[in-house]
């Protein structure tokens, strides 16, 4: 299921949103364009997150990775492996992150969006200490913006594609089932990688798990006093926050 707009009309332009789209994909193009793959292959891991060289520092070493200090844990977020990986990220940032900019506020929303991304980097790292190849992207981050949106527009209506043989299959669901539907499912898999560790995952699922639940236990903390035809509505206000929208 993809999908294509939400229901929920942002009020204010979202700045940061656009820049974070426009960053991870102007870092991803200078990437593939204007670098070689050994270069590529040298930012990845060096920017990247790495576990193994903050669970075996002495290896990490050995191997050419030096320390820097949780570095990676930041620069991770604007770093892609793939096109595909790269748009749907874009996709959901575009999709998703517009209303919850505009609940927070510009600058709380990028401490928010930074914070759940760190957040989930780290808990990926807590699962996978031993791993010796990058993980990257913003889906840790995204899902912290997911869990946002669930719980501040649960009843927004979500149009989604349902590429069945490729046709152009759309149906409207809450915002609440789908993603609930892709919370369950990062579970899922989450946990399947646990209980077949020997299987090679390409997927930083516990990144998506470990977003989605900061972006859950925090999102209320960054939320904005916003006025609406001249009544104060704060994050505590008893109105359901989809029909302030």
């Amino acid at each position: 299921m993809i999908p294509i707009r939400d229901s929920i009309p942002c009020n204010t332009r979202p700045y940061v949103s656009w820049v974070l789209i426009a960053s991870c994909i102007i870092i991803f193009l200078v990437m593939q364009f204007l670098l070689s793959l050994q270069q590529q292959h040298y930012i990845l891991h060096m920017y990247g997150i790495v576990p193994i060289r903050y669970s075996n520092p002495v290896w990490a070493m050995s191997f050419g990775l030096a320390p820097d200090h949780g570095l990676s844990f930041l620069t991770s977020l604007f770093l892609h492996g793939g096109w595909l990986h790269l748009i749907l990220n874009v996709w959901f940032i575009w999709i998703f992150a517009k209303n919850i900019e505009d609940r927070m506020g510009h600058g709380m929303f990028l401490i928010f969006y930074l914070l759940c991304g760190v957040t989930s980097m780290l808990i990926q790292w807590y699962f996978s200490p031993e791993l010796t190849i990058p993980v990257v992207g913003a889906s840790g981050a995204i899902a912290g913006i997911l869990a946002a949106y669930f719980f501040l527009f649960p009843y927004a209506r979500i149009i989604i594609w349902v590429p069945i043989f490729l046709l152009p299959i759309f149906v409207e669901i809450p915002a609440i089932a789908f993603l609930g539907f892709w919370m369950i499912l990062q579970i899922h898999e989450a946990t399947t990688s646990i209980l077949f560790e020997g299987e090679s995952a390409t997927v930083a699922w516990w990144a998506h798990v470990g977003g989605f639940v900061a972006g859950a236990i925090l999102h209320r903390l960054f939320l904005r006093e916003i006025t609406i035809d001249e009544t104060i509505i704060t994050p505590d206000s008893e109105e359901d926050s989809t029909k302030q929208e």
